[in-house]
């Protein structure tokens, strides 16, 4: 009785499983220089995203320590416009109190 397989014939001539195995091996090495060359540029691409996030954090702290400064300069200033504010205040009260005893003294003038 002889059985036949549909997986793999009895009798395989030695030239077709020498070209069968050369082709496997041919396609393990293809397989495997393609997953190299995905790997390596996965790798590049990783390295190019980490070199942008250092640019990028870079750009940041410079933008930070310009508002900082900024933000410096504008509370030096308000500090000043304050402190001129204060000054204006009181010769503003020093001043109506000097126009409210004129006026006294001019009522009292003019009533007696």
């Amino acid at each position: 009785m002889c059985s036949f397989s549909s997986e793999q014939p009895p009798y395989v001539p030695l030239a077709l499983a020498l070209y069968r195995s050369s082709w496997s091996s041919k396609r393990h090495h293809q397989h495997l220089r393609l997953s190299l060359h995905k790997r390596r540029r996965a790798q590049l691409q990783e390295a190019r995203r980490r070199r942008n996030m250092t640019v990028l954090k870079a750009e940041i702290k410079m933008r930070n320590l310009k508002l900082y400064m900024e933000n410096q300069s504008i509370i030096e200033k308000n500090e000043k416009l304050r402190k001129q504010a204060v000054l204006l205040h009181k010769e503003n009260q020093a001043l109506l109190l000097q126009l409210q005893k004129k006026f006294a003294e001019q009522n009292n003038i003019t009533t007696n």
